[in-house]
């Protein structure tokens, strides 16, 4: 990962194409199990959440073929992979759902619903605390599509990560409302950065910076995808809210 862009993209290999090809033949099964789409569907039924829908092994194996990956000298990641998340998205997205603000829909449309993982909106007026500290994000590509791409603002990650440490400072990580200078930092990023969209195909990876400010793109006419939708796999290991605030 570069310090200055906050993300890489790492070429294909055969290890990470044989994951992912194993990886999409069972999210093909998840992804259409009626119950779970009724879970997992939100946007007008255009985009499948699918948070832990993956039902990977603690090392990251999917029906016994092993994670690797072009990736893993970078992440080095000794510590137990979660379930990961199976993100599909369909045509159309994002449509409104049903009670959505014109503002929330804006920002998911204008902004790419842009955000920083881990913050979560809490409460009736759904101030962020740091509930979820991950180390990384990694990203991996399940099928061929140019639908809804990733998008990523470089370099934001230093103007993201250095607003939350001033606001935390020395308190617990847990107990400050982040909400303000999250939102100022956030603002400051879309008057700086030019967003960047990434396409990536299975084999290859993605890897983002924990305080990288990050979205996906509406659905554009024009795009390719199976008819499943575009799927990727993301991991998300989390470690310690002390790691998470350091600078990196």
């Amino acid at each position: 990962m570069t310090a200055a862009d906050g993300f890489t993209v790492f070429e294909a290999t055969e290890p990470a194409l044989n994951w992912a090809k194993s990886a999409h033949r069972t999210a093909l099964k998840v992804a259409s199990d009626p119950q779970v789409r009724l879970a997992n569907l939100r946007h007008g039924e255009t985009w499948f959440v699918g948070v832990d829908a993956l039902p990977n092994a603690q090392d990251g194996s999917i029906d016994g073929t092993p994670l690797d990956g072009a990736w893993r000298d970078t992440v080095n990641w000794q510590g137990e992979w979660h379930r990961a998340q199976l993100s599909v998205v369909y045509p159309g997205y994002p449509e409104r759902d049903t009670g959505e603000t014109d503002g929330t829909h804006r920002y998911r449309v204008k902004r790419h619903a842009a955000h920083v993982d881990g913050l979560l909106p809490l409460g009736p007026d759904r101030q962020r605390f740091l509930q979820e500290p991950h180390a990384f994000i990694l990203g991996l590509p399940l099928n061929v599509s140019d639908g809804s791409p990733l998008v990523v603002w470089p370099g934001s990650q230093r103007i993201m990560g250095d607003a939350l440490r001033k606001a935390i400072g020395d308190a617990r990580p847990q107990d400050i409302d982040l909400t303000e200078p999250y939102q100022s930092a956030r603002r400051l990023v879309f008057e700086r950065i030019t967003p960047q969209r990434i396409i990536a195909a299975p084999g290859q990876a993605v890897l983002l910076h924990r305080h990288l400010l990050h979205g996906v793109a509406p659905w554009e006419a024009s795009a390719n995808a199976p008819p499943e939708g575009r799927m990727i796999g993301y991991f998300r290991p989390q470690f310690s809210l002390a790691e998470w605030c350091r600078e990196a």
